[in-house]
This record gives structure tokens, C-alpha cells and sequence, in this order.
């Protein structure tokens, strides 16, 4: 296995690496909505949903992949309600290319955050760890 990390990699402490790298295939954990420049949620499910995907973009570029390798996502917003403003969101981050994807309604998430979004990519062409 290979960890991946960002130069955020260790601002909440939390015991979890940003991705792990395994056999062809890439597992990014739960990227929260938080701006890693300023420790916060930016205000708005909107700005929170471009912030989680940029987030999720942080870790696929540090790991070498791209949007396009992403096979599938679970969304977790604490209302239903949200999920046609995280649509537009994700379609506008996404283009053409659509991967799988779950959104899971929850209770409250971590440090005010209205959105976390994890995935799954291809990455069989990405060095493998041993």
C-alpha cells in the first residue's frame, strides 16, 4: 500500500491518511468542505460542495490521478434537501465524465460542515506501493 498525502495531510490530527494507493485502485477518505487555508467551511452549501470537490481534487492531484479515474463517490449531507445544489456541484466538477455515486443523508457532520465527499479511482497506470 502506498499512502498519499497533501500538504494538508495533518491539520486535523486525525488518524487516517488522505488516500491509500492499492493493487490498481485508489481509496480517497471523506473530503469535508473545510478551506484547508483557513481551517474553515466556506458559508453556503454551495461554496461548501466546490470546496469538499476542490478538496477532492487536492488529493487525486497528489496521487497523480484525475477526475476522469474516479469510479465512484459517497456524498453525505446532513439534509436531503441539499442535494440539488450538490448536484449542480458536482456536475459542474465532473463534466462529462460521470462516476458512480451515492449521497448518504446524515446527522451533523465534523466541524460544521454541510458536505464530505469519498471515493474510489482507477489507478492501475499510478506507481504502485509493495
Amino acid at each position: 500500500m502506498t499512502k498519499i498525502e497533501t500538504k494538508y495531510s495533518v491539520r486535523d490530527g486525525g488518524h487516517y491518511s488522505p488516500a491509500v494507493l492499492w493493487n490498481g485502485t485508489l481509496y480517497i477518505s471523506g473530503q469535508l468542505s473545510i478551506d484547508p487555508e483557513t481551517g474553515a467551511p466556506p458559508e453556503g452549501l454551495r461554496a461548501q460542495a466546490r470546496q469538499a470537490l476542490r478538496n477532492l481534487g487536492t488529493v487525486l492531484e497528489a496521487a497523480g490521478a484525475r477526475r476522469e479515474n474516479v469510479l465512484m463517490c459517497r456524498v453525505y449531507l446532513p439534509d436531503v434537501g441539499y442535494w440539488g445544489v450538490l448536484n449542480e456541484e458536482y456536475a459542474a466538477f465532473f463534466g462529462t465524465h460521470k462516476p458512480a455515486r451515492v449521497v448518504v443523508p446524515t446527522g451533523p457532520l465534523y466541524g460544521g460542515c454541510l458536505v464530505e465527499i469519498e471515493a474510489v479511482a482507477e489507478a492501475a497506470s499510478l506507481p504502485q506501493g509493495g
